[in-house]
């Protein structure tokens, strides 16, 4: 069997025709089909919602507007489908309201109740009229106005007790109060004054001593090496002190201090020769009769030579008895 041309071309017109209307079904968000997860919402007012604009729960699009339909003749009740992306666990005490948006499209937001039961599947979800973008700013401004009422009658009855307070006494006490204000401000001025003339910078004095600590800090860096190098030799010697045994030098100093405490303890006793030589009487005594019979001996010696010397031929021997103290010229040159 054979096909013409003109039946070729009518049904390829046919099928062409039937895919742009399903495509452009879909893009409005419609399709032949209706599978998948839908829920219905009802309105009083529908604000010029459109098939495909968006539904949020929580600020994501969970789905997207599907058909818009009139329950009754009268229009007192709209009916939006809602065709889900998924199947959200939406509970079944949520509420959906529609969104207007001066500057775009109207939208749905649904917000999510707190029951354990879940919407399934062709449910209707519970709808609540949105207040709108006038009505969110006075619902925002009404506890406001409130309490600008009460800050008003609060603000009034202060100023009644300010004009009660403020007699002739305080108002002269503000004057004084304000001439004092007016003094300190003068003495602020001078005192800037005198700042600016401080940073003045040919003349002030923290340029002066600003020009001192960078002319002190120029011979730092000129002398850094010098500097450096008495560093190393302070290193150097507190390393070689580090190094030094100086517990062991203490220990002999404490040991030389021991024997010499010893030393002295014998010293001070009578039981060694040097401490009988320093504490003992007798040999002061002793010295000083043997010095007084020396000095006896002498003195004989120098009176009577002849009784211990004898070189005389014919002279006698002398017969006197011998000295028992020193001789007067001999008391005087002692």
């Amino acid at each position: 069997m054979k096909i013409s041309n003109e039946t070729k071309v009518g049904a390829l017109t046919a099928i062409a025709i039937t895919f742009l209307i399903l495509g452009f079904n879909f893009l409005k968000g419609k399709t032949l089909l209706k599978t998948g997860n839908y829920l219905f919402a009802r309105y009083t007012d529908a604000k010029e919602l459109r098939i495909s604009n968006p539904v949020f729960v929580n600020g994501f699009q969970v789905g997207a507007v599907a058909d818009i339909e009139n329950a009754d003749q009268q229009l007192s009740t709209i009916v939006v489908s809602i065709k889900l992306k998924d199947n959200y666990q939406i509970p079944a005490n949520s509420v959906a309201t529609i969104n207007s948006n001066p500057l775009g499209s109207p939208s749905i937001s649904i917000a999510l109740g707190n029951e354990k039961k879940y919407l399934q599947s062709g449910d209707t979800i519970q709808t609540a009229p949105s207040a709108g973008l006038l009505g969110g700013v006075m619902d925002k401004l009404n506890p406001v106005a409130d309490q600008l009422k009460t800050t008003i009658h609060t603000l009034d009855s202060v100023l009644k007790n300010v004009n009660t307070i403020f007699d002739t006494t305080t108002k002269n006490n503000l004057q004084a109060v304000i001439a004092n204000v007016n003094k300190t401000t003068a003495s602020l001025v001078a005192s800037s004054a005198s700042l600016e003339a401080m940073l003045h910078k040919q003349t002030g004095t923290i340029t002066k001593s600003m020009e001192n600590v960078n002319s002190f800090t120029k011979n730092l860096s000129d002398n850094n090496d010098k500097i450096t190098r008495s560093l190393d030799n302070v290193s150097k010697a507190t390393d070689n002190l580090a190094k030094a045994d100086l517990s062991g030098s203490v220990e002999k100093l404490k040991q030389a201090v021991s024997n010499m405490n010893t030393v002295i303890a014998k010293m001070n006793s009578q039981d060694g020769s040097l401490g009988k030589l320093i504490n003992d009487k007798s040999l002061y005594n002793n010295l000083n009769n043997t010095i007084r019979s020396a000095n006896i001996l002498v003195d004989d010696l120098r009176v009577h030579p002849k009784r211990y010397v004898n070189i005389s031929v014919f002279g006698k021997k002398d017969k006197t008895g011998p000295l028992t103290a020193p001789t007067s010229d001999s008391l005087l040159k002692q």
